[in-house]
């Protein structure tokens, strides 16, 4: 069983969810087995302030920085536990010593057995503006949407002021559901993205009549499979 290495902390209430979730993957009736983690809980302002500034360069820094810690505590393999940070999963994969599962992939992927050709990306305005999810979904033959302007602030100012610090309100819920409903009657995507491993701490499977890409459900998968099987699909 190799060992999971975990960059989390962006922030702590998806790392706990991510933390859970792997665990229940591998829980069997009578055993108490469980995987070998080791987790570096960075600083979620000072991620998010160098995103704010896109100041790429010194984020792939850091981001180096805790995957060679991660390897040298014993990580076989890592994860980056948030969806913004992997604007440069690319330039810090190149760098790191040991293999990194992408988020992106691993949705693009889902979205892909699924059979959608037409998506909707919700997350923070640094995973909404610089559309990273793009390229590889394009590839793949699905293009990728985004909310308006003004709902994209929405999302962003939400997240940070609630969400991010584990606040959940049932006004602001239906927020995000009226936002993910023009996306599907405007936009007409056959699936939203959930691009922030937040955004699953507040909205469901049937919270709305759409399919939802739950980014963090679907990392943990890949990173079962690949402590498993040693790959990641």
């Amino acid at each position: 069983m190799k060992t999971i290495g975990m960059i989390g902390g962006l922030g702590p209430e998806s790392t706990v969810d991510y933390y859970q979730r792997i665990i229940e993957a591998f829980r069997e009736p009578g055993s108490l087995a469980a995987p070998e983690m080791v987790i570096y809980s960075v600083s979620l302002q000072e991620v998010m302030d160098l995103a704010a500034k896109r100041e790429w360069n010194h984020l792939v820094y850091l981001l180096v920085q805790k995957v060679r810690a991660l390897h040298k505590a014993g990580a076989d393999f890592a994860i980056i536990t948030a969806n913004t940070p992997h604007v440069v999963f690319d330039e810090v994969r190149a760098k790191s010593p040991i293999p990194l599962i992408s988020i992106v992939a691993a949705t693009c992927d889902k979205a892909q057995e699924l059979g959608v050709k037409k998506v909707g990306l919700l997350g923070t305005k640094f995973t909404m503006e610089e559309n990273f999810f793009a390229p590889p979904f394009a590839a793949a033959g699905i293009s990728v949407v985004v909310p308006s302007a003004d709902d994209q602030h929405y999302i962003h100012d939400k997240l940070m002021t609630e969400i991010e610090l584990g606040i959940i309100k049932q006004d602001t819920r239906k927020g995000l559901i009226d936002i993910i409903e023009r996306l599907v009657w405007q936009e007409k995507v056959e699936a939203v993205i959930l691009g922030c491993t937040e955004l699953p701490l507040i909205l469901k499977d049937g919270d709305f009549d759409t399919t939802f890409l739950n980014t963090t459900a679907i990392h943990v998968e890949s990173v079962v499979r690949y402590c498993r099987e040693g790959r990641t699909w």
